[in-house]
This record gives C-alpha cells, structure tokens and sequence, in this order.
C-alpha cells in the first residue's frame, strides 16, 4: 500500500512539474514571438520618428536620409495632411496610386482608427498638421473598436484565478482518470510481491495493463508453495526418521549398558577386562546422551517440542543447576562457583522450567568435556534495565578466533567431529541457541576474561500491562 501512495505522489509531482515546465515555455514563446511586434509598439514609434525627421523649408518639405530608411525597413508610405484645409502637402515618393489626396475629418477619424484604402494605417502630429503612415495590408491588423468594458477590465486578476484554477481541475481530472486504470493494475501487484516473502499463497486477477506481470507472481507464489510444501515433507520425515532411529537404539543400548556394567562389577573378570568394560558403558553413555540431544535438537528445530510457558525464576533455575553439578563429585577437577549477589532473587521470566535447566548443565557440560585437564566454572545471574541474563564461564583453553565464528555463525550443527583427538562443539551449544531461541532470547558467544570460554543467555524482562 505504501508503495502505491509513492506511486501516486511520484505521478502527481511529475504532472505538477510539468505544468509548470509548460506555463513557463509558453510565455517564454508568447515573448519571442510577440517582442517584434511590442518592439515596434505596432507602427506607432516609427510614425513619430518619421514626423521628426520631417522638415519644413522654404521650397517645401524635406523628409531625412533616417525618415527615408524608416520607410524603406518597413515598405511603409506616408502624407502629410494641412490642418483645416484635409489636403495632403506632402507624400513619400512610393505612394500608392489609390491613396487619396483630400480627407474630410470623418475620413481622418476613420484611418486613424483602421485603414485607408486596406492598407493599416497609424498617425503622429506633426505642428498642427497630421502625418499618416501606412504600412502593407499584410503587416497589421487593427481592432476598430477597443472598447471595453470597465468592470470586466477591473475584474482581470479574479477572472485570470478562476480560469487558472478551472484549467488546473481539469487538468488533474484528466490525469486522474488516465492513471486511475493504472493505480487499479499496480496495487494488486505492489500487494502481491509484499506478500510474497511472507511465505503467503499469493493470487492476483490477470486482467488489465498489467495481466502478464500479474501472471508471473501467480506463477511465482504457486512455485514458492509447492517448494515449501516439500521442505515441510522432507523436514517432517527427517523428524520422523531421527525420532524413529532414537526410539529403535533404546533398547539395544539399555542392553549393552547393562551388560557392561554387569561385566564391570564382576571380579571373577581380570581388571583388564574390567575397565574395557567401564569404557564400554561410559561411551555408551555418551552414545546415549548423543542420541537425546539429536532427538531434541530436531523437535526444537522444526517447532515438535511442546513449551509449557509458566512462571521460571532464573535464579532458582541456575542455582538448582550448580548444585546437581555439585552432587556428581567434579569439585576437585572442575571446582564451580556461584556468584551472584544474594539480594538477586526475582529474575522471574515465562518459560519451560525444565528446557532452561537443560541450556544451563549443557553449558556446563561443555566446559567439562572441552577441558580434559581441568578448569574452574563460574555461573552467575545478572540483571539489567531490560534483562535477565546467565553468565556460564570457565578459564580453560578456550577456543580460537575460527571456532568462535564457527559456533556464532554455522547454522546447523555447528562444528563436526575433527577425529577422536578433538571434541565436538556444536551439538550441545546448538540446544542452548535453540532453547533460548525459543524462549525469544539471545545467546553470545564470546573469549573468558580469564581466557576460557564465556556464554551468556538474556531473556527480556516480563511487562506487566
């Protein structure tokens, strides 16, 4: 709609502009093509000069080499009338043989006002006699009788407002309604491809200017669809397929780790035996771990995993996270500590309580596993003006530039296995992103102050209407 309103108000100001542009040229044309003629000031000027340039000696009357050029520039003839008596005593010597040489003052009055014998007439005193001057019939053409009316004279500028503003309306009627078939076309289009991207089963009517740009977006959206009902099928079996293989390896590994652990604790076995099987079922328990967390991270990918939003303290949640960490007996390896200020006890958000259990001991998981040698955690909760957020920090080797971009930006799973020598990063940290993500909050990434490995986890404070 936006786009249409642009459209509009760019059609309008090009029309405006070129009024403008077209009222400007035309007087600009009115005063090349007119100056000649106001030059002139239509023969009277020249009539003036010319009873200048007429002299009066004792043989008669003498008319200047400059009275003569005026005459010949305009192919112009001219007599000079005796006052009381109408008789010419003088002419110019290209007269025309049908100019009379007596005039009464009727005649006089006449061709002063219009002409003498068709050809355009103008008059100058001269002393008390009259000269006349008359150019060729074709030269000038004389209205007879200026006469106006005087309240249409005084009523001009209204007059020229009224006629600008009728000319103006009917101009923007006209441009209205050749464009209104075109606005009709556009808007269903504008509409159309602003749909598009919202993934919305777009039809626009082929009819009009435009039917075949409407064609193709119809084309457009029904090939968007169809490719988006496919993703789903492929996304949705995917799911399936991952659920399927982790309900199907249950069992057989519930097997195998109580197989191994039965073997494990038999002493009739050599010790040898005995740790091949402890490896047996701590990698099975990993394959196990492994599998859960594909299993979840493809339900958070794809919106399968219910969120059951209720009321969560994050600080409860943290510290209950610390304290189950506590109780697995890493304390001289990988000794943890809570800091967080003890007035710091109602960072209270709308979430799945057992979900945001889940991001925090995968945090801290991740610490363990990428830290073989040991290293001290440190989990924090803090509050800000608009959030609430967890701190999970270790000072162990950390990670490098690569890898950090790799786990801020790979959007999948993040980092495959690099062999046996190196862990993964990715799987874990891929559930903490999709967790927080739906709970429409925000991790970060970042180096240790201490030179390990830092996450922080915001989520925006509940408002309360």
């Amino acid at each position: 709609m936006n786009s249409t309103f642009r459209l509009i108000r760019r059609f309008i100001k090009i029309l405006l502009f070129s009024v403008a542009g077209m009222f400007l040229l035309n007087v600009i044309l009115f005063l090349i093509f007119s100056y000649r003629g106001v030059s002139n000031a239509g023969g009277w000027e020249a009539a003036k000069k010319l009873s200048i340039e007429l002299q009066k000696t004792d043989s008669g009357y003498f008319l200047s080499k400059s009275g003569q050029d005026i005459l010949t520039e305009r192919q112009a003839w001219a007599i000079l009338i005796e006052d009381g008596t109408g008789n010419v005593i003088w002419k110019s010597d290209n007269l025309p043989d049908n100019i009379p040489l007596h005039y009464t003052a009727a005649e006089i009055s006449y061709c002063t006002r219009g002409y003498i014998a068709d050809f355009p007439t103008v008059t100058a005193s001269h002393g008390d006699d009259l000269i006349i001057v008359g150019y060729p019939k074709k030269m000038y053409w004389k209205h007879m009788t200026p006469t106006f009316d005087y309240e249409l004279i005084a009523h001009v500028p209204q007059m020229f407002l009224i006629f600008l503003g009728v000319n103006l309306l009917v101009v923007f009627l006209i441009y209205w309604i050749s464009v209104s078939g075109i606005i009709r076309s556009v808007k269903p289009i504008v509409t159309g491809i602003g749909e598009l991207p919202e993934g919305k089963n777009v039809y626009v009517k082929e009819k009009g200017l435009l039917s075949d740009l409407a064609s193709a977006i119809n084309r457009v959206s029904e090939k968007l669809m169809c490719q988006e009902r496919e993703l789903k099928k492929k996304e949705r079996a995917r799911a399936d397929w991952i659920s399927g293989v982790s309900h199907d390896i249950r069992t057989p590994l519930s097997m195998v780790m109580g197989y191994a652990g039965q073997m494990e604790e038999d002493l009739e076995l050599s010790e040898k035996n005995r740790k091949k099987a402890a490896i047996i079922r701590q990698q099975s328990i990993r394959m196990k771990n492994l599998v859960n967390d594909l299993n979840l991270a493809s339900k958070l990918e794809y919106h399968m995993q219910p969120i059951h939003p209720q009321p969560v303290n994050l600080v409860a949640v943290a510290r209950q996270c610390v304290v189950d960490y506590m109780n697995l007996g890493f304390d001289s390896q990988y000794p943890i500590s809570w800091e967080t200020r003890e007035n710091l006890t109602a960072c209270v958000i709308e979430g799945d309580k057992e979900l945001l259990r889940r991001a925090v001991s995968n945090l801290m998981d991740n610490s363990i596993t990428h830290n073989p040698n040991g290293c001290h955690i440190t989990v924090s909760v803090t509050e800000t003006q608009k959030n609430f957020c967890i701190f999970v920090e270790d000072d162990g080797q950390g990670v490098t530039e690569e890898k950090l971009d790799a786990i801020k930006h790979t959007p999948h799973y993040m980092m495959s296995d690099n062999g046996i020598k190196e862990p993964r990063h990715g799987l874990g940290l891929l559930i903490v992103q999709q967790i927080v993500t739906a709970h429409k909050g925000k991790v970060m990434f970042a180096h240790g102050k201490k030179g390990g490995f830092s996450v922080q986890l915001c989520f925006s404070k509940v408002t309360s209407e």
